[in-house]
């Protein structure tokens, strides 16, 4: 890691006080995130890929492709991701492309630091995503990988106006997340029970867009919007203005 402390970090003057892991991920997701147990059995490429009904190659490649190849610039990922997602996006860096992941788990983070092993161009940090602590425009890129669905609407709200406070003004933040399927959907009567049981602040993505959550005063253009499956995941790359 002594290659990544040379790293200046885009911080503001004032970092986020003592973290703490926020107690609807505490209360909610123990059985996926929190605990290592979870993190020993969900870790599994298999899984990852049979949780979203065989659709996470096909998702990952999107937002890779979204992002760039090769990637340049600083990139921000908000929040750990089981699966290869960011190895390989760290693999698409280009030679003076850096990518900064931020979680507020430290399970995740080691998790995550396991996987990658010593990169170079890669930093881990403890971060919280509705409170980054980062200066204004510091990144070209943010990735938003499947977080929006895991957090109450006050905190979803946080988050975007974070991702999009910290990306440059005309810089993208890519989006991957789940939709409402289409009528004849066959997941569309059968999920939403076992949403509301595990994942509760999914449906939410069901009955709005994601740019209902966007703040009001900053500049943003939807450059694309896509859907996968039926309509259930979807992707939204928003460029800042």
């Amino acid at each position: 890691m002594k290659q990544e402390l040379t790293r200046t970090l885009p911080t503001t003057a004032s970092l986020p006080g003592a973290l703490t892991i926020p107690r609807y991920l505490e209360d909610t997701y123990w059985w996926a995130y929190v605990h290592p147990n979870a993190v020993r059995l969900f870790e599994r490429q298999w899984l990852v890929n049979a949780i979203l009904w065989g659709n996470f190659s096909r998702l990952r490649d999107s937002a890779l492709d979204a992002m760039g190849s090769p990637v340049t610039g600083a990139s921000l990922q908000v929040a750990c991701v089981y699966g290869d997602l960011t190895g390989r996006l760290a693999g698409r860096l280009g030679g003076a492309g850096v990518l900064d992941v931020v979680d507020i788990l430290p399970v995740q983070l080691q998790n995550l630091r396991r996987k990658l092993g010593d990169r170079r161009q890669v930093m881990l940090l403890r971060r919280d995503s509705a409170a980054l602590g980062f200066a204004d425009e510091s990144y070209d890129q943010v990735l938003l990988f499947f977080l929006l669905h895991e957090q109450p609407e006050a905190v979803r709200r946080q988050t975007l106006a974070e991702a999009l406070r910290v990306t440059r003004r005309g810089g993208r933040i890519v989006i991957v997340d789940y939709h409402r399927p289409h009528p004849l959907h066959p997941l569309r009567w059968l999920f939403p029970p076992v949403l509301a049981l595990l994942e509760p602040y999914a449906l939410d993505l069901w009955r709005e867009e994601i740019e209902t959550w966007l703040p009001a005063d900053m500049s943003w253009k939807i450059e694309s919007r896509k859907s996968f499956f039926g309509s259930l995941y979807q992707q939204l790359v928003l460029v800042r203005k």
